[in-house]
């Protein structure tokens, strides 16, 4: 019996995490498809060119990361600081 309870609960355990990221993902809009194809346009992506397909929508994908990491932090500071007394 107390192996039969410890399976449920190891089980609901491993379960939880799941149910709780898949309530977490929001469906993606109309709005938010078209912004990122218009972000995706502005680096370089012409959905047109079949023929260099992988290729050239990961070359575009990777600028927009690039200037997505380049901004995340803001810009740098070159300031002095001093603790002590």
């Amino acid at each position: 019996m107390k192996s039969i309870l410890k399976a449920a609960v190891v089980a609901a355990v491993l379960t939880v995490p799941a149910l709780s990221f898949a309530q977490q993902q929001q469906p993606v809009t109309r709005a938010q498809v078209r912004a990122e194809l218009v972000q995706l346009r502005a680096a370089g992506y012409n959905p047109n060119d079949w023929m260099h397909y992988p290729d050239n929508i990961q070359a575009a994908e990777a600028k927009i990361n690039a200037q997505r990491a380049a901004t995340a932090f803001g810009p740098s500071t070159n300031g002095t600081s001093q603790s002590g007394q």
